[in-house]
């Protein structure tokens, strides 16, 4: 059984990263349409494999945001078909002020490391 401490870090580390997630993938899908394969790919290069959800999670977060309005899902027939993902109008709009939001925890995160290590 999972000890208290255990417990609690489980968690926040869920509630931290489902934020996160969703973050990185409106992020990834400014630029360019991708499916999911592609997506959790992404994160695996872009963290060297740490910071990685499950395929579950992935494709749960990408229903979610699609529910949202912020995804729109559609299908490519390339090899095989692929169900491919792309931010909306609202997506866009959403991840600017998202964008503005991450700033800010980047700069509270900042100066409070800044004053421990003072």
């Amino acid at each position: 059984m999972l000890d208290r401490k255990s417990k609690v870090l489980k968690k926040f580390r869920k509630e931290i990263r489902s934020g996160i997630y969703s973050y990185i993938v409106l992020k990834l899908l400014e630029t360019e349409e991708l499916h999911g394969y592609a997506i959790r790919k992404s994160f695996e290069n872009l963290t060297s494999g740490r910071f990685v959800p499950s395929e579950g999670t992935l494709y749960d977060l990408l229903k979610s945001l699609q529910k949202l309005g912020l995804v729109e899902s559609f299908w490519v027939v390339d090899v095989r078909p692929r169900k491919c993902y792309r931010l909306t109008e609202l997506g866009r709009e959403v991840l600017e002020e998202i964008k503005v939001e991450i700033n800010l925890i980047r700069e509270v995160i900042r100066k409070f490391e800044e004053v421990e290590n003072d």
